[in-house]
């Protein structure tokens, strides 16, 4: 009886999404957006990976490889533990795409486990629906991915969709479709032409294979990448290989050609083949795609958030914590969040992304952060910044520490407003219950702790000359913060 097959899902957790600003933001990037129901596009991919029969389980828990940002780990360990699956981690210093992304999970994959591991790549900000069908098509995949082949997946075309790439398929191998050409994003003329001859599909950018066949392939048909990728893994060596995340070394890594898996590979090996998935899937790049995701009125609106249309059609609204009212509009989208709005043509969602690239040369903080900010230990808001001072809302969760700090430029005050806080101030250890408080001049070192079970809240009051992030010394922190 043959030994089954061991298949780790591997996240791919990357990219800014600027075309889906504001909400989506350097700092706290598309995969960690909520949808209506609560639950972020990585969150979603976690559960999908993980409800898959054949998933690689260890001590009997879902397991997957989640290759992102450093400054993203602890972002991602917390929706990894909130999915309750356990995950290794691939951190990358900077982006190179998803030819490095994809090789360096296979290296790990296979020091972890061995060469006969099967990978399955998804995008962290896909929606798939019918989960069945989508564990069919992964079953399908993983028997060709056995055999040595390359897999891909499709999606049925439904529309001459511009916004995609296309495959074009050939004969049937049993469970897949030999892939003949992968296309760029074509015109509506070509993408119409596509949809009528019946063997193209939209290229979903998921994939399985081999985690050994990858590295060998990708040695025969894009050797550069190999050598690149081979020595920025064995620098690697220096960590401890059973480390649950590994850190990629940057220096070796800015060597590595910045290239998809799809230029790379996929487009040259004549190993590829195509998996046809009989499942809704959706890839939310622009805020067409969410706002597909609303049930549309009669006049063709939709809302998430609280809204009410006036003489208006066609219209898209998102709002956080706002009522947002519209009068007269049509084929317009609005975009509320507490510190930045868009207001868009609803034909042009594709061109958001020129807005982040104009905050960007303008070095505007929105561009990267929103009002609340995620840290290690919890999140920060700024709710009121003025001239010399600033005021924040910072909650803390259990067992949270803050780092060993001081500030040079301003003096802070800590007001609890639940909970319960172990505060270092200068020579003092303190704690601090509801509605007791303490002051912190500058140049003292402190530390903020929460000892309790509950969320520790708090009102922080800082005054002086600069109030900027950048004014911190730490001294010690368990995070592995500079």
């Amino acid at each position: 009886m043959s030994k089954a097959p061991l298949l780790l899902p591997v996240i791919l957790s990357g990219g800014a999404g600027t075309r889906l600003w504001p909400v989506s933001r350097e700092g706290h990037p598309k995969p960690f957006m909520k949808l209506a129901d609560g639950q972020s596009l990585l969150e979603k991919t976690y559960l999908r990976a993980a409800s898959l029969e054949r998933c690689l389980r260890v001590d009997g828990c879902p397991t997957v490889l989640t290759v992102t940002n450093t400054e993203y780990y602890f972002l991602s360990r917390d929706v990894q533990t909130k999915a309750n699956i356990d995950s290794l981690f691939l951190l990358e210093p900077f982006a190179r795409n998803t030819a490095a992304a994809i090789a360096l999970a296979a290296h790990q994959a296979i020091r972890r486990f061995g060469k006969d591991v099967v990978l399955l790549v998804l995008p962290a900000d896909h929606l798939i629906g019918d989960l069945g069908q989508f564990d069919a098509a992964v079953s399908a995949a993983l028997d060709l991915a056995q055999q040595g082949y390359l897999v891909t997946f499709g999606i049925t075309p439904t529309a001459p969709e511009t916004g995609f790439g296309y495959i074009e398929y050939g004969h049937d191998l049993g469970g897949g479709k030999k892939v003949s050409r992968f296309v760029e994003k074509p015109s509506v003329d070509k993408a119409q032409e596509y949809l009528s001859a019946g063997n193209y599909l939209w290229n979903s950018g998921m994939f399985c294979f081999g985690a050994a066949a990858l590295l060998e392939q990708l040695q025969c048909w894009a050797p550069s990448v190999a050598a690149s990728v081979q020595a920025c893994w064995d620098a690697t060596g220096s960590q401890d290989q059973l480390d649950s995340a590994l850190e990629i070394p940057a220096a070796f890594f800015e060597s590595v050609p910045s290239i998809s898996i799809d230029y790379a590979l996929m487009e040259h090996s004549d190993q590829v083949v195509v998996v046809e998935g009989g499942f809704a899937w959706n890839d939310i790049g622009s805020w067409a795609a969410v706002r597909d995701l609303a049930l549309p009125d009669g006049q063709g609106n939709r809302a998430l958030g609280e809204c009410i249309f006036v003489d208006t059609s066609n219209t898209f609204v998102q709002s956080e914590d706002r009522l947002v009212a519209t009068v007269g509009l049509k084929d317009i989208m609005i975009i509320d969040t507490p510190d930045a709005l868009l207001v868009a043509d609803a034909n042009r969602s594709q061109d958001v992304k020129s807005v982040v690239s104009e905050l960007k040369l303008a070095d505007h903080h929105i561009a990267k952060l929103h009002k609340t900010v995620s840290r290690p230990w919890g999140t920060y808001t700024v709710l009121e910044e003025g001239t010399n001072f600033k005021i924040k809302r910072i909650e803390v969760k259990p067992k949270g520490r803050l780092s060993l700090q001081m500030h040079h430029h301003r003096s802070e005050h800590w007001v609890v407003v639940s909970g319960l806080a172990k505060v270092v101030n200068g020579e003092k250890t303190l704690t601090l219950a509801i509605n007791e408080s303490t002051y912190i001049p500058a140049g003292h070192k402190h530390r903020l702790e929460n000892i309790g079970s509950e969320v520790l809240v708090l009102i922080e009051v800082q005054s002086g000359s600069y109030t900027g992030e950048d004014d911190i010394i730490r001294f010690d922190d368990e995070y592995g913060r500079e």
